[in-house]
């Protein structure tokens, strides 16, 4: 089993989350590492500092950063500055944790997933968007409903194909 002793993720929560926040202090804890909790009122990814100084500094601390933002782009500003690996907890474009376990459920539910079919009906948001790259990752079918004005953004369909 991988361990982490005296290791240290910082959660960077710009958008709050009871589950996830959960999740990633209870692992931490039972890998054998640790875990510092950022608020939306510790953090305000450009708006009390830069996300470059806040990465250039939560950098020099600790392992590595789990991030629940607004926006995309801070995730990857926060990867690019810090130094460090950058977990995607949550943002605008993306939600991988989520597909995450959908996968998992999917694969505790049903055993192997290669040539399965995953459908998703609602409006094309971050999770659909990290449910297809799963899919697309793993040889399982997509298939998706939602209603007009809410498809994929551009680039999403192309980048999965």
């Amino acid at each position: 089993m991988l361990e982490l002793p005296a290791r240290t993720l910082a959660l960077l929560f710009e958008k709050p989350s009871l589950r996830t926040r959960l999740a990633f202090e209870v692992a931490m804890l039972q890998l054998g590492g640790h875990c510092i909790y950022l608020s939306p009122t510790d953090v305000a990814p450009g708006k009390r500092e830069s996300v470059r100084d806040m990465a250039q500094v939560i950098g020099r601390y600790v392992d590595v950063i789990a991030a629940r933002t607004y926006s995309h782009a801070d995730i990857e500003e926060l990867a690019s500055y810090s130094g460090l690996p950058v977990i995607n907890a949550l943002s605008d474009y993306e939600h991988p944790c989520q597909a995450l376990a959908d996968v998992m459920t999917l694969l505790e539910r049903r055993g192997a997933l290669t040539g399965a079919t995953v459908t998703h009906i609602g409006d094309a948001n971050n999770c659909a968007t990290s449910l297809l790259y799963a899919a697309v990752m793993l040889g399982v079918n997509f298939r998706i409903a939602s209603p007009p004005g809410y498809e994929f953004e551009p680039g999403v369909l192309a980048r999965a194909r």
